[in-house]
């Protein structure tokens, strides 16, 4: 009787070890604290790749320029992040590729100090973003000139920071007005400033979050990855389709608990997830047309080879989306 009680420690024992080293392992980054990435705080929450067989490692890193580094040097296998970065990296050289859209426009208001009560009255003002070429930056300069003001001639763009520093800018009279999302936008109007103008409103196409890799992962991965673009699917789908929850990820990872704002990023977000997330070329477009006239590079790229569509397409073709949605 103790032979066999031994034999089957063995077994179990033989059996934990199989399944952990049966079980796939996943490295995925992702950069910049807001709702964009609440689809990556509900993979990790509901353990979305878990389910699937994978062990995922999901990392915070502070800025795009380092998940960048990461992905080239092989140290992880897909990053959240936007089209700036795709765009920079592919153009030097690198195979980098969007398999999934997440954000396909500017999510994103002009908030300015309160005297200024229309848009007009930015020319001649300072305005403020993250740092000069960031998706803050692009996304102010683009909203400009569709509403009549150039930028750099019309009115002056600064660096000074995250929303906190914008905050304090404002504060202190260096910029009179500045870009951000909800919930900062209910923050910036309890703190006195003025929700001046929606950016979402104009629709303009560009990938402000979307999953990059590398064409040398797709292809060596792609089994491992498309079980990444499954959880991303189910992740926005949750968060679409259920209000409490995604406020109550957002509040938990931006430490923001006021119910208006909350409920304010929920409206924003929810209706710009697609539920079919093709990473289509014209949010790249975009993109490439804003840099073309100071990079020959760009003003010749195509677009659609900075993304690839099969991996969605895969994905709508087996019928999950349309069973998700119960379509």
């Amino acid at each position: 009787m103790r032979v066999s009680a031994g034999i089957l420690a063995v077994l179990a024992l033989l059996a934990s070890a199989a399944s952990v080293s049966a079980e796939e392992r996943m490295r995925l980054a992702w950069a910049g604290v807001s709702p964009t990435n609440s689809p990556i705080w509900t993979i990790q929450d509901r353990k979305l790749l878990q389910k699937q067989g994978v062990n995922p490692e999901i990392i915070a890193i502070s800025a795009s320029p380092t998940v960048l580094q990461a992905l080239l040097a092989g140290e992880i296998d897909a990053a959240s992040i936007s089209v700036t970065t795709l765009t920079s990296s592919r153009l030097a050289g690198a195979d980098t590729v969007m398999i999934l859209g997440v954000v396909p426009t500017f999510v994103d208001h002009i908030v300015s100090v309160a005297g200024i009560t229309r848009v007009e009255q930015l020319k001649g003002k300072v305005g403020g973003v993250n740092r000069l070429g960031s998706t803050s930056d692009l996304g102010l300069r683009l909203a400009l000139r569709k509403l009549g003001i150039e930028p750099d001639k019309d009115a002056k763009i600064l660096p000074v920071g995250g929303n906190p520093e914008r905050f304090a800018a404002l504060s202190k009279g260096l910029v009179q007005f500045t870009i951000m999302p909800e919930p900062f936008v209910r923050q910036a109007e309890n703190l006195g400033f003025r929700n001046l103008f929606n950016i979402g409103s104009l629709n303009i196409p560009f990938w402000w979050n979307g999953i990059l890799t590398r064409e040398a992962i797709a292809k060596t991965k792609r089994p491992l990855l498309m079980k990444l673009v499954r959880a991303m699917v189910e992740a926005i789908h949750i968060l679409k389709t259920d209000k409490e929850y995604a406020k109550a990820m957002f509040a938990k990872n931006l430490g923001i608990t006021d119910p208006e704002g909350l409920e304010r990023a929920y409206r924003d977000y929810s209706s710009v997830f697609p539920e079919t997330p093709y990473p289509v070329p014209e949010g790249v477009k975009t993109m490439l047309d804003d840099m073309a006239p100071r990079n020959p590079k760009a003003a010749a790229a195509d677009p659609k080879v900075f993304v690839d569509l099969t991996f969605v397409k895969e994905l709508e073709d087996s019928g999950f989306i349309r069973q998700l949605y119960k379509r």
